[in-house]
């Protein structure tokens, strides 16, 4: 048996334009290119950024997005996600050059955390379904509802002003200019998890959707009671929610398969000289993954263990997505409607067994547990945003307005811990000292309205320039609560011997919550604020200039001014926060077109990072990826940043370019990550604190590259055929400056106070910031035909060790314990796809081998002297799947 059976119970860059690089070249094409196709369209819809593709001085013209905008962008159209196979952006986007997937979905650009950067639809703001980001998981968005993705690593005044890393901006599916209709499916299979043991629980009937049945329904009285802070003692309200579907959990000894399936259409028509269109699309999927982890815990500086835990977690996902956009186009002018529905849903079994050494009643000191726990995570996110882009000669306005709404909601968050027992010998639950049970309820509800209006006019000179100025508004809203409840015997008894043995769903049943007394008693102020709410204003202006300053000499320039609210308010007013900051941020990028199809880009600019709300909130938040707790700072600011960059790039043909490139970053006050205790505990959490400063620095080099077949083999059937190399390589270094000076540390949860500590106590001086790799990798190998559809691509992704969270003081105090680092590794994964046609129907089958190396996940702290301390360690399975689309 490969998992431990933990058995409780023997049961454009448009301005925002659209931007069509379809144009032939100017001069003849080359050999090289006559090798290749012309360059697949590609449509990206970003705030107030022209793509200028007649400053074009130096030599022939090659239509390549990367090259005709002025600033530093990577660019995956629907070809390039496509290749990579995978199933949603954030996995493709991992395969850019500087980009790294950590945790849920979030995208680290070259080191920077997602904090330190932004996601855009369609060039507005997205609210996040996640208590802990303000930044929306990429994870969410499925790949056939976007149609390309455009990453900007260099800051332009156009952007929002939180801009660390980079910006990614998805643009989704627009209006077609034929009618289709496409279907597809597919199937795939876990080494790890697919007809292996794991863990689960009935819950509703319609689970398997992502959408509860009513089983899960918060009943009134606990609403009442958590925001009136009292208990629940009433038998009569206790014995109506919901017990045994949300409660046992059982062993499954062959979880099903993955699936998934979706629809898309398109269609337009001419009415006169306007053309109007729709596009729509919908899917779901239903996916299954089994973690058995090792799970350890020290508090000493010699790494001896007080908690040492075998977890087995079951994790359960559905996603069901829509999209639903209208367009209109009347010669130059173009209004866009874009509706985007997502609805993400984990839900979880959990069962773990270990020990802890704090009241050890075994002879080797330890005290043995077992925790149960059952969790249903819900995600939601619906967004609506209207786009006008009107040209009226040389003056060009873009107006763009979006309401977004996210929510999460996790009710019945039950858990359940037994004791070892000697005298019984057997585990036991009294409902009281070290064993319990408890129950949680979290919702969250964000709404973000924004709006941005984009001027631009091209002056009438000789040489090309343009200038261009803008108004930019966002509004968020963010309620948040989490009532906590823990199961207790009014008045100090105890169960009896034999019914403390009873499985969860028995040791809360009718007949036992009525015979012994049991309540509810609340616990939501224990460890923090039970609600808060949260609100961040934006008003930002914004000027900027383009133009060709000379021969072959193209400046791009412009300056924003941005100001921010932010308030987090939590429930009694005892911990608020009030950031209210304006800055001026400039931003300059030259590039030197000095030889054919070469040209050079030097890079400054100043931006601005700011706390999360969920960084702000001293709420208790449980992370079902890193199975851990986290708990907010309200005494965390705003962090500055100052950024250079130079970049070579050489475009020797279309679609086939090579760059390398510099950059540096000084960070003013970053936000860390740390690992504590909290008190009177042996489990870590994860806090956050401003360290003094940092700095960053590195290098990426990239390479793509066809090589064309035909004149090699010989021959009809290598005649369309050519290989395709696409390699990136990014070189990452970054230190964490920290002295004598004193710094708020984590807050405990218990106090809500502060706890001023040298800074290089929480952080060492030298180290790297948190989530940085020193190397990434990504190498693509492939052959493909360049008049039918058939490709197989081979994807290789190496990131070294990064730090996951800065270690925690050690129990005794004064000495800070090492670092949690994670080992992503080497990752392997085939992508073959091939398209064929049955009766005038066009039918693509996709088979998919991912992980075949078997890179698990690596969280670890390391003491030396070969002493290792497994934070988090689990094996990944290898995946393989197959799929089948048709269009009709």
């Amino acid at each position: 048996m490969k998992i431990l059976a933990l058995c409780l119970a023997s049961s454009a860059l448009v301005a925002p334009a659209a931007l069509a690089q379809t144009s032939p070249p100017a001069t003849p094409a080359s050999p090289a290119q006559q090798d290749v196709p012309p360059s697949e369209e590609v449509e990206i819809s970003a705030p107030g950024m022209q793509v200028t593709d007649d400053i074009v001085v130096v030599g022939r013209f090659i239509p390549d997005t990367v090259r005709a905008t002025p600033q530093v962008v990577s660019v995956l159209s629907a070809a390039d996600i496509a290749r990579t196979g995978e199933g949603d952006i954030a996995g493709a986007l991992q395969r850019v050059t500087g980009l790294s997937v950590q945790g849920n979905g979030f995208v680290f650009v070259r080191g920077l955390g997602d904090r330190y950067s932004s996601a855009l639809l369609n060039g507005s703001p997205l609210p996040s379904p996640e208590p802990l980001r303000r930044v929306v998981p990429l994870d969410i968005f499925p790949t056939s509802v976007i149609a390309s993705s455009l990453v900007q690593k260099s800051y332009s005044a156009n952007y929002p002003g939180e801009f660390g890393g980079g910006v990614i901006n998805l643009t989704t599916r627009a209006v077609p200019n034929k009618t289709f209709v496409q279907l597809g499916g597919s199937v795939s299979a876990d080494t790890v998890t697919t007809s292996e043991l794991g863990y689960v629980y009935d819950g509703g009937r319609y689970d398997w959707t992502g959408f509860d049945s009513g089983e899960r329904t918060v009943p009134g009285f606990i609403r009442q009671a958590g925001a009136a802070g009292a208990s629940v003692t009433n038998a009569a309200d206790l014995i109506t929610m919901s017990n045994a579907p949300t409660t046992l959990l059982m062993e499954n000894a062959q979880l099903p398969a993955n699936w998934s399936g979706d629809v898309s259409f398109g269609t337009s028509v001419d009415v006169g000289s306007v053309r109007l269109g729709v596009i729509g699309a919908g899917g779901i999927s239903n996916g299954w993954r089994t973690r058995d982890a090792v799970q350890q815990v020290t508090d000493a500086a010699s790494g001896a263990l007080v908690r040492d835990f075998r977890t087995v977690l079951t994790d359960h996902r559905a996603i069901v997505n829509g999209l639903l956009g209208f367009g209109a186009e009347f010669g130059d002018q173009k209004i866009r409607w874009t509706n985007l529905y997502i609805h993400d849903t984990l839900k979880q079994g959990r069962l773990a067994k270990g020990s802890t050494s704090n009241i050890g009643v075994l002879p080797d000191g330890t005290q043995p547990f077992i925790e149960q726990n059952t969790n249903w995570f819900e995600r939601q996110l619906i967004n609506s945003q209207m786009v006008g882009e009107f040209k009226l000669g040389a003056v060009r306005l873009d107006v763009r307005g979006g309401y977004a709404e996210t929510q999460r909601n996790s009710p019945y968050e039950r858990a359940f811990t037994y004791i070892y027992n000697q005298a019984a010998r057997d585990y036991v639950n009294n409902l009281s000292g070290q064993t319990g049970a408890s129950v949680n309820f979290s919702e969250l509800n964000e709404s973000l309205w924004s709006g941005q209006a984009d001027l631009s006019y091209r002056l009438p000179t000789a040489r090309p320039i343009t200038v261009s100025a803008g108004y930019y508004y966002a509004d968020t809203d963010r309620s948040s609560t989490r009532y906590t409840f823990r199961y207790e015997i009014a008045g100090g008894a105890t169960l009896h011997p034999i019914v403390a043995q009873l499985r969860p769903d028995y040791l809360l049943s009718d007949s036992t919550i009525q015979h012994f007394g049991i309540i509810l008693r609340n616990t939501s102020t224990d460890l923090g604020t039970a609600a808060y709410d949260a609100e961040m204003t934006i008003h930002a202006g914004y000027g900027q200039i383009e133009a060709e300053v000379i021969d072959g000499l193209r400046l791009n320039a412009g300056v924003r001014y941005e100001k921010a609210d932010e308030r987090v308010s939590t429930a009694g007013g005892t911990r608020n926060t009030l950031l209210s900051n304006d800055y001026w941020l400039p931003a300059a990028t030259v590039t030197w077109n000095f030889k054919e199809d070469m040209q050079l880009r030097l890079h400054g600019s100043k931006t601005i990072a700011r706390p999360q709300f969920r960084e702000l909130a001293p709420q208790i938040y449980q992370d079902f990826e890193s199975d851990r707790q986290f708990f907010g700072n309200p005494f965390l600011v705003d962090s500055t940043l100052w950024n250079a960059e130079g970049r070579y790039e050489w475009f020797f043909a279309r679609d086939q370019r090579f760059t390398l490139a510099g950059f540096y970053k000084k960070i003013d006050r970053p936000i860390e990550a740390i690992a504590f205790f909290p008190a009177g505990t042996d489990t870590v959490q994860t806090g956050f604190s401003n360290a003094p400063s940092a700095t960053l620095y590195g290098g990426e080099v990239e390479v793509q590259k066809y090589f064309p077949l035909s004149g090699v083999f010989g021959g009809d059937f290598f005649a369309t055929k050519r290989l395709l190399t696409v390699a990136n390589y990014t070189f990452t270094k970054s230190n964490v400056a920290a002295g004598t000076e004193l710094v708020p540390g984590p807050i405990q949860p218990t106090t809500g106070n502060p706890i001023l500590q040298p800074a290089n106590l929480l952080f060492r001086d030298g180290a790297p910031m948190v989530g940085q790799s020193d190397h990434l990798v990504n190498l693509q190998l492939g052959i493909e035909d360049t008049a039918t559809l058939s490709q197989f691509t081979v994807l290789l992704n190496y990131a070294s060790d990064r730090v996951s969270n800065r270690g925690p003081i050690a129990a005794s105090g004064g000495v800070r314990l090492p670092d949690f680092i994670e080992r992503p590794g080497f990752r392997l994964d085939l992508v073959g796809r091939q398209g064929f046609t049955v009766r005038g129907v066009e039918f693509e089958l996709k088979a998919e081998a991912r992980n075949l190396t078997g890179a698990g996940y690596q969280e670890f702290q390391d003491f030396g002297d070969g002493k290792r301390v497994d934070v988090n360690r689990y094996r990944l399975g290898r995946v393989f799947s197959l799929g089948l689309s048709a269009k009709l």
